[in-house]
């Protein structure tokens, strides 16, 4: 956290930043995706910050509110000018350079908070190194929720409604009345219960479903609390899939989750369920996955992440029925860098006046 520091009541005509008694330099920050000009100006308007941004410097745009843009090679003189930057930025505002991920702390020597873009910054951090720093990492957990909660929902109904089915007739220009079912009185699985769970919790009850949900620690806790007919521990997660018409799974990528979904797990699904994967693609066995789906164990799946991104040509997933492929896109919304702006003032104002950030990774347990 940064403090003021105390000093006399005077000032230098050298220094243009002082207030209430204390020294403040300016907080210099570095932002690196690209921003309009109205959240730009909010940024600039906050206490004692110094802002710096080029757009020049990023990726172009390949759709609204792209945060990484196109790769980009950059000039010398370009490159000059980044890692210049770098080596002033106090707080950064977005991502780090691919190319200046694995020695964050040679590049970005003054760097003491990073406010991430990603609500899933965790498994990066401690992948290249960054969780050993002294560094605070806050994630932007809780802008995706609303538009992850309505991918799930979406998919679900398409499943319940035989959206493909419709597809096809009318591809067809073919005319039969038909007989689909219901979302109400299905049972919804979620496997983790975090703020983007808790939002499908909230639209799904709007349907009429039972909610099942895994948490780490569930001692002690009503599941009337979370508005859930069922609470899991981790140690339950096959009881709990064995149950679902419908499992979604949404936790952090750590060590723990990493292959959770596994052959077993896959094998102890009700048959004929459907799975809905928007966490990461690491944390399913995709060749267990595609079995299960090949032989009709599941119904279908709607999958935002994988393994491997962009997903290959040669994918069984691009032509196995009843698969929704999603190109990592499902959180992302118009509305994204407005909320992302929000969470970085809020946690701006801690940050000068010494208060705990919110968001902020424990480097531990990677969220």
């Amino acid at each position: 956290m940064r403090i003021k520091s105390p000093i006399l009541l005077f000032r230098d005509n050298s220094i243009n930043t002082w207030e209430s008694g204390y020294n403040m330099t300016k907080v210099k920050t570095l932002i690196t995706f690209h921003i309009d000009h109205k959240l730009l100006d909010k940024v600039k308007g906050l206490p004692d910050i110094e802002v710096m941004y080029d757009p020049s410097l990023l990726g172009k745009p390949r759709y609204k509110n792209d945060q990484h843009g196109a790769p980009i090679n950059h000039t010398p003189e370009q490159r000059k000018k980044l890692t210049e930057m770098m080596r002033e930025t106090e707080v950064l505002l977005g991502y780090v350079p691919s190319e200046y991920q694995s020695d964050i702390k040679l590049h970005f020597s003054k760097l003491r908070w990073m406010q991430s873009a990603s609500a899933g910054i965790g498994w990066r951090a401690k992948s290249q190194g960054w969780t050993e720093t002294d560094i605070d990492f806050t994630s932007s957990s809780g802008i995706h929720s609303t538009p992850l909660a309505e991918f799930c929902l979406m998919t679900m109904l398409m499943q319940v409604k035989d959206y493909n089915h419709i597809a096809e007739e009318k591809q067809r220009r073919h005319w039969q009345r038909t007989c689909t079912t219901e979302l109400k009185g299905k049972t919804i699985a979620i496997v983790g219960l975090g703020r983007v769970g808790r939002e499908i919790v909230r639209l799904s009850r709007c349907f009429g479903v039972r909610v099942y949900a895994t948490k780490r620690h569930v001692d002690g806790m009503d599941p009337e609390s979370v508005n859930v007919d069922k609470l899991y521990p981790s140690s339950e997660l096959k009881q709990m899939l064995g149950e679902a018409d419908f499992v979604v799974l949404i936790v952090p990528e750590t060590q723990e989750t990493r292959g959770l979904l596994g052959k077993e797990e896959i094998a102890s699904m009700k048959r004929g369920a459907y799975l809905i994967n928007i966490s990461r693609g690491t944390t399913v066995d995709e060749q267990a996955l595609i079995e299960a789906l090949q032989s009709g164990h599941l119904s279908g799946a709607a999958l935002d992440v994988f393994m491997e991104e962009p997903l290959p040509e040669d994918s069984p997933f691009w032509d196995i029925p009843n698969v929704i492929v999603s190109p990592h896109s499902a959180s992302t919304a118009d509305t994204e860098n407005t909320k992302l702006t929000g969470i970085f003032c809020n946690n701006y104002h801690r940050y000068i006046e010494g208060k705990p950030l919110r968001t902020l990774i424990d480097k531990k347990l990677l969220y």
